[in-house]
């Protein structure tokens, strides 16, 4: 496995924001949502952002040159947590789903996938008891066992035996094992595509999917001088310190990364 990269500048909150607001129309600010902008719950359906979030969200998109959320989440989700919000792009499904001009777009190869994935959920409520809670988002099926982690090994190796069967991709997580389309999108990708005419970027991540983001601001920084990138954990006791280990700045919480930007925005 190749080594996780490590953080290329100093961890200096200060001159990431002073950099932030000398370059704000080629500045975008990417967001994980999970464990991000929301404390991450026993019921995933019951996640709901920080109450400050949506409003700094949007006095942040008014500043920078955009605000992107990525998430695992379905782009319906997270459209209905953020309905008010106008001016922040939505990525959903590790970007196999994006909100464009008011529409779910969807990666064409993963198309495919809608049915098998529907058969999947419904075998996966009969074959693994509660408090399995097994998530259908359409296009992945997810398998969380946050409510009985003495059942990891166990969902595990069902996740691993029907990927393997059906030829779909597996994705780890906090608690959670996601079956998706053998297609390739991540998180990273959504970055290196979304940054092709950014100067500077800040993602914010907890989990062990935004550290392919991270490393899409450090393949950025390695081939554009020019560019500034900021990778922010926020802290958790269970992937926390791996993602940490690979970003510039940690915070403490969900609640912490709203004050975070609540201050830097007093910059502009």
């Amino acid at each position: 496995m190749a080594e996780t990269p490590r953080p290329t500048h100093p961890a200096s909150a200060d001159h990431a924001w002073a950099r932030t607001v000398e370059h704000a129309s080629r500045t975008t600010f990417f967001f994980d949502f999970d464990g991000v902008l929301s404390p991450v719950t026993k019921d995933p359906s019951a996640s709901q952002p920080v109450p400050e979030v949506p409003a700094v969200l949007e006095r942040l998109a008014a500043r920078v040159a955009r605000v992107a959320i990525v998430s695992a989440r379905p782009v319906d989700f997270l459209r209905s947590r953020f309905a008010a919000l106008e001016h922040v792009d939505l990525f959903g499904l590790y970007g196999l789903e994006v909100l464009h001009e008011g529409e779910v777009v969807t990666k064409p190869a993963a198309l495919e996938f809608e049915r098998p994935m529907a058969e999947l959920a419904a075998e996966a409520q009969a074959a693994l008891a509660k408090p399995v809670f097994v998530e259908y988002k359409r296009l992945s099926v997810a398998l969380h066992y946050r409510e009985c982690p003495e059942r990891a090994a166990e969902v595990e190796q069902w996740a691993h035996e029907r990927a393997e069967r059906a030829g779909l991709a597996i994705q780890r997580g906090r608690m959670v094992v996601e079956l998706k389309p053998p297609v390739d999108q991540d998180k990273g990708m959504v970055i290196t595509e979304a940054l092709r005419d950014a100067g500077c970027a800040w993602y914010f991540g907890d989990d062990m999917s935004d550290i392919k983001a991270f490393d899409a601001l450090r393949a950025r920084e390695a081939v554009d001088p020019g560019f500034f990138g900021m990778a922010i954990a926020v802290a958790n006791d269970e992937t926390g310190a791996e993602v940490s280990s690979a970003a510039d700045l940690t915070l403490a919480s969900p609640a912490a990364v709203a004050a975070f930007l609540t201050e830097g925005l007093a910059r502009f």
